[in-house]
Formats: structure tokens, C-alpha cells, sequence
């Protein structure tokens, strides 16, 4: 299966916007950005960008975020953007989400990922995922491995004992590439997370085990350790020819230490690079015109958020369009969003109807409203009217 970049892109610009992704042409609008003289500053440059595992197309995000002043929204900000890939000149479309601390965001962008993977065609994959934790556990993991590598000097490669004077991750990484025996009998980083780490972890795979993904848990995967913190994750996409190359590349995870480290200031952030391979990125991005949603889904509680962006995902495959904001916490904030941009219907997802597997369908109009169940839900609302997409 093959696409054209143009493509490629089309299908990205879709799935990006249904989630709640903007472009910078977007968020530069808002009131707050155009108002805001001070942009943040930042150290993202060409030696620390190396470290993103992406060809700086992850820390890319950060310089964005800082320069066009996305920190003056003061909520949270989900950016996409379409990217050629440094020296192979690739098409590529990087996904952010900065503001977000818990782990709502990864699910959103685990999701999206494996929704635009979909629709390009691959629905066999899996979801490989790790965490090297926060920077307690990353002291308390590095300390643990450098233990274990240095009474075993004697049998690592040259290449990785001179690694070692570097970090003990990246002599790590390299037994990996190199698939030696140390590196499968190296400690596992994931019993050494702290305890908000551990919490921050059990619920992204909570979210896997909801959505029915497939996943495997690799402690074995590593992304540089001054980039990423946390939750690491990549989509092990299953080509029908196992002799030729995935034609689509998708890795991603949370690098709130690299922000801080680059800004000063904490701002949570978790990002994804997908990339097409062997394609060249078009001379113009193509752009669609953007859905008038008529639907807003609101949540209150992580079971019934993580049953939203299912339903979110649901509602489209069936081609209707839907406002959210699954990192919100309160249900006031919400339901004045849904207000303010005049939709419709209102579908609210709480504790108890998590739990009954049921929606609340309120029409904003008539004010009246109604308990309806999910699987019924997108039959009764295209009956009820039709959006074009």
C-alpha cells in the first residue's frame, strides 16, 4: 500500500483536527497571542536538538511553542504541524500538547497516532511503550546501571565501555542496537519509578487495556535520556510484506525535563513525530476547510475521559465532527465552552455513566435532555441531523 505525501497529509490534517490539534496559523490568532509582546525564551538549538531521536523535530515544537508566545493561552495547547525531515527531505507531521500534566495527553496522542496510522491503511500494529520516569527515578535507575555494567566491563564492547564515560544510558542503547546479552540482563527501569511515576504509567496502560490496544511493554526501549521523561512510546506497524520497509514510522513520548531545561520554566509537554517514509514533502501543504462541529463531549473523571476520546474516535469514524477538551477538569469550564461555540448537542460523560456505559444527550436549543446508550448514540445523532465533513 502506497501514498503520495499529498496524501498523506490530507489524511493527517483530518485526523489532527478532529482530535483537537491546531496549527500555528491557528493559535496565532487568538487574542491572547496577539496581544502577548513577550515570547519565552529557550536554548533549543542544533547540538540539544540531536538528542530528540527525530532530527529535531520534536524539540522543534518547543522553539515554536516559546517564539510565537503559545504560553500566553495559559491552557492547554494541542499543536500539529507539517515538517520535512531534515537531510531525507521526508514528509512527516509532528503532534504537541504542552499544559497537560496528567496522563490524558499521551492517551490523546497515542490515539491520534494510531487513528491517522489506521487510515492510512495499516490497522495492524502495536503500541510499544516504556518509562524511564521522572528525574528520581532516572537517578535512582542510572545509579542501578552503571552498578551493573561496571562489574561487567570485562565482556562490553570497546564501543560501550567508552560510552559509559558519557552515561550509562547511552551504553545501554548501544548494547541494545547491538542486541548483546547485557542488555536483555541489564536492570528493567521500569521497577525503579517513583511513585507518581508508577501512577503516571499504570493509567497510560489503563487507557491501552480500555481501548482494546494492543501493546507490548518494552523495557528495552530507550529514548535519549535528556530528552524524553517518562512514558516513551512507538507503533510497531506490521508490513504485508515483511521483506520491505514500514512505509510509515510513529514514536513519541513525554519530555517535560527537556522543556525545563531548555526554557526554565515547567511546562508539561508530550509529543509524536509520524513520518512517511521514502517520500519527498510537497512543494504546497494541502489544507482543508475546517468542520463546524454541531457536538461537544463533555467529561469529568479519568475513566469517563478516557470512554470520551473513544467516543471521540467513534463519532469520527461516522464523520461527525465534535468539540472537546479532554484535558479539562471541570465540568462549569466545559459546558460554557460548549455554550460559547453555539453547538447543538452536548454529550456529558461522567462518574455514573462511565460506569453504565450510557451518554447524557442534551439539546442545547430546547434544553432538554436524555440518558442514551453509547452504541445507539451515532445512529440516534445522524438521525437527528447531518454534518458534512
Amino acid at each position: 500500500m502506497s501514498h503520495t505525501p499529498t496524501d498523506f497529509l490530507k489524511v493527517a490534517n483530518h485526523t489532527a483536527e478532529h482530535f483537537g490539534f491546531q496549527t500555528i496559523d491557528q493559535l496565532r490568532k487568538t487574542p491572547e497571542c496577539k496581544k502577548c509582546m513577550t515570547s519565552m525564551p529557550h536554548t533549543v538549538n542544533a547540538t540539544n536538538k540531536k538528542t530528540d531521536s527525530h532530527q529535531g523535530l520534536l524539540s522543534s515544537g518547543i522553539a515554536t511553542y516559546c517564539d510565537e508566545k503559545l504560553h500566553s493561552l495559559g491552557k492547554p495547547v494541542l499543536l500539529y504541524s507539517f515538517e520535512q525531515v531534515p537531510r531525507t527531505g521526508e514528509s512527516a507531521v509532528t503532534f504537541h500538547i504542552f499544559n497537560v500534566e496528567r496522563s490524558i495527553a499521551e492517551a490523546i496522542l497515542i490515539h491520534t497516532t494510531k487513528a491517522l496510522v489506521t487510515d492510512l491503511g495499516y490497522a495492524d500494529h502495536i503500541v510499544r511503550i516504556n518509562s524511564l520516569g521522572d528525574n528520581d527515578s532516572l537517578t535512582r535507575y542510572s545509579r542501578e546501571l552503571t552498578n551493573f555494567l561496571k562489574k561487567r566491563m570485562d565482556t562490553m564492547p570497546a564501543t560501550a565501555r567508552e560510552l559509559m564515560k558519557e552515561h550509562p544510558l547511552t551504553a545501554l542503547a548501544h548494547l541494545v542496537e547491538q542486541n548483546h546479552e547485557l542488555a536483555h540482563r541489564s536492570p528493567n527501569p521500569l521497577e525503579y519509578l517513583s511513585d507518581p511515576s508508577r501512577k503516571h504509567f499504570r493509567e497510560i496502560i489503563e487507557y491501552l487495556d480500555m481501548s482494546s490496544t494492543p501493546y507490548e511493554i518494552d523495557a528495552k526501549m530507550l529514548g535519549h535520556h535528556e530528552c524524553y521523561s517518562d512514558a516513551i512510546f512507538s507503533l510497531d506497524i506490521q508490513n504485508e510484506n515483511p521483506d520491505k520497509e514500514v512505509p510509515v514510522t510513529a514514536q513519541g513520548g513525554r519530555f517535560d525535563e527537556f522543556v525545563y531545561r531548555t526554557t526554565r520554566v515547567r511546562t508539561p509537554a508530550v509529543g509524536a513525530v509520524v513520518v512517511l517514509k521514502n517520500s519527498k514533502a510537497p512543494a504546497r501543504v494541502p489544507r482543508s476547510k475546517p468542520a463546524v462541529p454541531s457536538v461537544y463531549v463533555v467529561q469529568l473523571g479519568f475513566g469517563p475521559k478516557i470512554r470520551s476520546l473513544l467516543l471521540i474516535d467513534s463519532l469520527r469514524k461516522a464523520g461527525i465532527p465534535v468539540h472537546h477538551d479532554l484535558a479539562s477538569d471541570s465540568l462549569s469550564t466545559q459546558l460554557r465552552d460548549a455554550e460559547t461555540k453555539k453547538v447543538k448537542y452536548t454529550l456529558i460523560i461522567g462518574q455514573k455513566e462511565f460506569v453504565e456505559n450510557t451518554v447524557i444527550l442534551r439539546d442545547m436549543d430546547v434544553r432538554n435532555q436524555e440518558y442514551v446508550d453509547q452504541e445507539a448514540l451515532i445512529r440516534k445523532l445522524r438521525r437527528k441531523y447531518t454534518t458534512p465533513v
